[in-house]
């Protein structure tokens, strides 16, 4: 078992690794869902995690239906992805009317080559998930994470361990989403999947005594401008454990 860790800092990387994750896929912005990291958060990865990185390629929020020059932006993103010797990327592109842009895909595989190519949640906002599965698989990606097409991967169990028999060993299906230490076990069972991704996020006090009231970056009271999101390092220990 393969055990995946999100992370949204340099800081969280280098957390997720001394906790024994196996392999990180590097994200900014988690409220947006992930996005592509900088240059510089790469380059500093790759010198201080000496486990396989995966970059997230997704250069901003919202959907997956992406213009010429975003699909540009995300060109060179793997080009700098591949410049620092990343293992990976992580992206998902898709059609207007809910199926995977295969040629489009198949074109990030071909630049990102030799790193290998998860397709990401994406997956889970097509129309056709069967579908979408085999484009993806023409398109030569090497994985696909997904809820199973639920909200979580729990809610979604009963798919995804359809997809992993649908997949056979064309393409890894690699569970996500809701994923904690209290269910990952059985969510690897019963699925058979060989990979698993989470984030085990846990939130600590930033440096800053003090606080200002009455303002906030976010927009919003709800989000905080002073905890850092970090991996709980005892809870992916743990997970590590259950699968020795």
């Amino acid at each position: 078992m393969i055990i995946e860790i999100a992370v949204f800092s340099l800081e969280a990387a280098i957390a997720a690794f001394n906790a024994g994750a196996q392999r990180i896929e590097l994200c900014s912005a988690p409220a947006e869902g992930g996005l592509t990291p900088s240059a510089a958060t790469m380059r500093l990865a790759r010198k201080y995690v000496k486990i396989p990185i995966h970059v997230m390629i997704r250069p901003r929020e919202g959907d997956f239906c992406y213009s010429a020059r975003e699909f540009e932006a995300m060109l060179l993103d793997i080009a700098a992805a591949k410049m620092v010797g990343m293992e990976g990327i992580v992206a998902g592109v898709l059609n207007p009317d809910g199926s995977v842009d295969e040629k489009r895909t198949a074109i990030l595989v071909d630049a990102a080559a030799p790193m290998n190519v998860t397709f990401h949640r994406a997956f889970d906002m097509t129309k056709d998930q069967d579908e979408a599965l085999e484009a993806i698989i023409y398109a030569g990606c090497a994985r696909i994470l997904t809820s199973g097409g639920q909200q979580t991967a729990p809610q979604g169990i009963e798919k995804l361990a359809e997809l992993v028999k649908k997949a056979g060993d064309r393409i890894s299906i690699m569970p996500g989403s809701g994923v904690n230490p209290d269910n990952i076990k059985h969510i690897a069972e019963f699925t058979e999947a060989k990979e698993i991704h989470l984030s085990a996020r846990s939130f600590v006090p930033g440096k800053m005594n003090f606080r200002q009231p009455l303002v906030t970056m976010g927009g919003t009271v709800s989000i905080t401008d002073y905890d850092l999101q970090l991996p709980d390092e005892k809870a992916i220990r743990d997970i590590v454990k259950l699968f020795i």
